[in-house]
């Protein structure tokens, strides 16, 4: 199981969102500048986003995207769901169609409830964490590299 672009891309974009939406709606192509992702699959990513009720645009000059609701309200499976990622471990796709017997049967194949399983608790991991934990990671991070650089700065200051 592997989650696809469609996925990582949505949760990067809320994050970015989240971060700025503060000074007012933010742009496709503001996020799509910063973070690398084309403008036309945001637009597919934020229809998507919109229509599950994660986000909500605003129309006109001054216009662009802002959550539809608090950040700690939305998780990331709530994300990835949105932009009908899958987060399946079996390969069935969870239909336990996954052997075929001698007489042509389908059933489950030995494994099945092991990444069925295992779907599950991702899932439940997904579930668990919140734009507003990515959001505050990401702040502390923007902080620890800002005390870097200017410990950076002082240090070649004070050796001039």
């Amino acid at each position: 199981m592997r989650l696809t672009t469609k996925g990582r891309f949505a949760v990067t974009a809320m994050i970015d969102l989240a971060l700025r939406q503060q000074s007012g709606p933010v742009t496709l192509a503001g996020i799509s500048q910063r973070q690398g992702i084309s403008l036309s699959y945001l637009e597919q990513l934020f229809g998507k986003l919109r229509r599950h009720e994660l986000v909500d645009s605003v129309r006109g000059p001054g216009g662009g995207y802002t959550l539809a609701r608090l950040a700690r309200h939305i998780t990331v499976a709530d994300m990835v769901f949105a932009v009908d990622e899958p987060v399946d471990a079996t390969q069935c796709g969870g239909k336990g169609n996954c052997k075929v017997g001698e007489d042509g049967t389908r059933g489950e194949c030995m494994t099945h409830e092991l990444w069925a399983t295992l779907s599950r608790k991702m899932v439940d991991y997904l579930d668990s964490v919140s734009l507003q934990d990515l959001v505050d990671k990401q702040r502390m991070r923007q902080l620890e590299i800002a005390a870097q650089e200017a410990h950076r700065n002082e240090a070649s200051t004070a050796s001039v």
